[in-house]
């Protein structure tokens, strides 16, 4: 019994000088879906469709997106919760883009030299939903991650202070 509780002080003490590589790295895994997915989506042209505001208003989400989520990535690497909130509402932000812009060009129909063509097809549309949802869920992953290991460093750092052991 007494080994296991030094294997996790140890392992705990460890946390203060190596960085959350896993919390990171789910972070670059959400950055790399959603590439794919913006490949996916700006790789089409359909008609005029695509010339619009959402898109542009999807573009300059992306590159806030790619900035916040590469921020996060390195906030978490010292186990700091508040990124974990942050991401967190990227997460659900992806979620939400699912009924946006994929499901806007899924359902929308235009006419090309006559012939009326889908903007996004049954594949395409499948695969930007799993990007997104595959992004989304390295996220909210992440950030469960980081915050629970942040709780632990910060407890066992405050029982090294009153020179008591954390329970």
């Amino acid at each position: 019994m007494t080994q296991a509780m030094d294997d996790r002080q140890i392992q705990l003490d460890r946390m203060r000088y190596i960085k959350n590589t896993t919390s990171s790295r789910l972070c670059y895994l959400a950055i790399l879906l959603n590439v794919l997915y913006f490949i996916s989506i700006y790789k089409s042209d359909v008609g005029s469709w695509y010339y619009q505001i959402l898109v542009g208003g999807s573009i300059v989400y992306n590159l806030l997106f790619l900035l916040i989520a590469f921020l996060c990535s390195e906030g978490v690497k010292s186990y700091q919760a508040n990124y974990s909130t942050i991401l967190y509402v990227l997460g659900a932000l992806q979620v939400v883009r699912i009924f946006i812009l994929p499901m806007q060009a899924h359902q929308a129909v235009v006419t090309v030299s006559g012939v009326e063509t889908v903007v996004m097809g049954n594949g395409q549309f499948i695969r930007t939903v799993i990007y997104l949802a595959g992004s989304a869920a390295a996220l909210i992953i992440a950030g469960i991650i980081n915050q629970k290991k942040a709780f632990e460093l910060n407890r066992h750092l405050a029982s090294l202070k009153t020179g008591k052991e954390a329970a």
